[in-house]
């Protein structure tokens, strides 16, 4: 956003500097191309005395433009900033709290302090799941938050994508198991390594499965896929729920929708998986049609983003 500002605010203090320019060199042609017999010489003096002032007026407006839209642009950039800033403050004072109770829930649901019967059993582990929803969401603005303003720079490393799916897999392996669904991998054993940031694609990924999980009904299946393309790698994530309707892919990417009524989660995690994919020169793309699964797509390039 900053560099098209700047663009396009230079190319209005240029087009202010080529006006006087030109105003001031065609008064001096008209100057010289009439006859001194016509004017003389001191009504020619004034004529270029009032060609240069007029240039240098139409030069000082297009000056104060710039100036404006220069100090417009770093309000702009103050604002994004504060604005991460306030989100991170909020996140992590909203998450201590959130940790203490779900870690005191835990150790209820373990009777550490006693036994407990099977109604507070059940309330508990409601308590718990809310909290780690609540604490998910607040990951997940702190993320996002740090991207959109900038703040964010990724930690590039040389990276075996097949291993890092590969472990994403297998810890989504055991959610997975608590709702009977398989989840099948299909990857060379050896790939060339990308430059990616490990800690944020393994992230993205699981955000990915876990869309996947929420979509695909009990004892369903998720099939991944890693695939090396000629300019990188790419990941297939399919799933054989209950797809999309167009309406609802239109509305895939953006915040707090969760493609269908009464889904669990918040939408973040789609919004924070593009992000992070473009943040690395990639792309996301969606293959979906109701009633027949969806399969999400991520490409990521070989050489590291400029």
């Amino acid at each position: 956003m900053s560099g098209t500002t700047s663009v396009s605010t230079r190319f209005r203090a240029d087009r202010w500097w080529s006006a006087g320019s030109l105003l001031t060199i065609g008064a001096l042609a008209l100057a010289s191309a009439i006859p001194l017999a016509v004017f003389g010489q001191w009504q020619v003096l004034l004529v270029l005395l009032g060609a240069v002032a007029g240039g240098g007026i139409v030069t000082w407006v297009g000056r104060r433009t710039l100036q404006r839209q220069r100090l417009a642009l770093d309000r702009l950039e103050d604002l994004l900033e504060r604005r991460a800033e306030q989100i991170a403050a909020l996140s992590h004072e909203l998450r201590t709290p959130l940790s203490m109770i779900k870690g005191a829930t835990e150790l209820l649901l373990e009777e550490s302090p006693g036994p407990v019967n099977r109604i507070q059993e059940q309330f508990m582990r409601s308590i718990a799941q809310q909290c780690n929803q609540v604490i998910r969401l607040c990951e997940g603005l702190l993320v996002q938050a740090k991207i959109e303003s900038g703040l964010f720079e990724p930690r590039f490393e040389q990276t075996d994508m097949s291993g890092l799916v590969r472990d994403v897999v297998l810890a989504m392996r055991s959610l997975s198991a608590e709702c009977n669904q398989r989840i099948t991998l299909d990857t060379p054993q050896v790939v060339s390594a990308i430059p990616v940031d490990p800690g944020l694609i393994l992230q993205a990924l699981t955000n990915l499965l876990s869309n996947a999980s929420r979509f695909t009904s009990n004892g369903g299946r998720i099939n991944v896929r890693v695939v090396e393309i000629d300019d990188g790698m790419a990941v297939y994530v399919s799933d054989d729920g209950d797809g999309m309707t167009r309406e609802q892919r239109a509305q895939l990417f953006r915040r707090f929708i969760t493609g269908r009524p009464l889904a669990d989660g918040t939408g973040l995690g789609l919004v924070i998986t593009k992000d992070i994919v473009e943040l690395h020169g990639g792309s996301i793309m969606v293959d979906t049609t109701a009633r027949r699964g969806t399969t999400f797509v991520v490409t990521l390039p070989a050489v590291r983003p400029s």
